[in-house]
């Protein structure tokens, strides 16, 4: 059943959770005034849906400038909204800002807080093997993702996920929160629960830098860091010759072997700290994308270690 609202918001949003969100409000009938959002950025795959065009669609004012903006809080303060929502917006909010929603003003974190607070959450949860992370909607405070919760709902990591099959199912997670949530905001019966900030952590952003391969770490470790970061992200890195080579996909195996040193070339298989990794789909800098396969019929890597 569609809710009508007489309550204003204001939102900032960015992504596919951003879109999923907005959705999801205006099919309660939430009065969204304006919406805060981003500039694609050149440098980056954009692989997600448009804030942008979700808001022209439905004739919602926005901006990509930030909401922090002298003139920005202007035009918040002027529509005095009830509520501030944030959904993946990447601009930390000021307090100042913060305050001009007279009934809060609230975040939809990508993890099950109070772990994971911080940068990339679901892309730190894949690479440190984690089984399960989750969708937070929180109150926003100065300190980041330190508010109180309102609600949760947890989503699996299986074995063989990418982040991005992780971050599919929580943007799913974070509709199926705003669904039951949004009601309870409006009638003023959402809970807020102090959160354990000493039971969390806090992650920072990843650099490109961080997706280079240690072969000294176990096949797992590897795997978890290729699927954490592999398509639409940057890719896990090594280097081989003296060029660099992503490894797009990849499995751990039992086995042994001396750490980046090749022990099978059909299939292909490298040695780790622990265990081997079988490798099926990589890149050479400057070349396509290929399998293992095509991979080896140009090269020769019966001595070949990678680096």
């Amino acid at each position: 059943m569609v809710l009508q609202m007489s309550l204003k918001l204001v939102v900032c949003a960015y992504h596919n959770v951003g879109c999923a969100c907005i959705e999801e409000l205006l099919r309660q009938g939430a009065d969204i005034r304006l919406i805060f959002t981003h500039e694609d950025s050149p440098t980056e795959e954009i692989w997600f849906k448009s804030v942008r065009e979700l808001a022209d669609r439905n004739s919602i004012p926005y901006s990509t400038a930030s909401i922090n903006e002298p003139e920005n809080q202007e035009r918040v303060a002027k529509i005095a909204p009830d509520f501030l929502l944030s959904f993946y917006y990447r601009n930390m909010i000021s307090p100042e800002v913060l305050s001009l929603a007279s009934r809060g003003s609230l975040n939809l974190h990508g993890s099950y807080l109070p772990r994971y607070r911080g940068r990339v959450p679901v892309n730190w949860a894949v690479i440190n093997g984690e089984t399960e992370t989750g969708a937070t909607l929180h109150y926003m405070v100065e300190k980041p993702d330190a508010g109180d919760i309102v609600d949760q709902e947890k989503v699996e990591i299986a074995f063989g996920d990418t982040a991005l099959d992780v971050f599919n199912n929580l943007t799913k997670a974070a509709v199926t929160v705003i669904r039951r949530t949004w009601p309870k905001l409006v009638n003023g019966t959402a809970p807020r629960i102090p959160m354990d900030l000493k039971a969390g952590n806090y992650c920072g952003g990843r650099k490109p830098e961080d997706g280079r391969i240690d072969w000294t770490k176990s096949a797992i470790e590897i795997y978890n860091l290729i699927r954490g970061v592999t398509h639409p992200y940057p890719g896990a890195f090594t280097s081989l010759n003296d060029k660099k080579v992503v490894i797009w996909k990849a499995w751990p195996l039992d086995g042994a072997g001396q750490p980046g040193k090749v022990v099978s070339v059909s299939p292909l298989q490298v040695g780790t700290g622990k265990g081997l990794l079988e490798i099926s789909d990589l890149q050479i800098d400057g070349e396509a994308e290929t399998k293992a396969a095509a991979f080896l019929e140009k090269k020769e890597l019966t001595t070949a270690r990678f680096k």
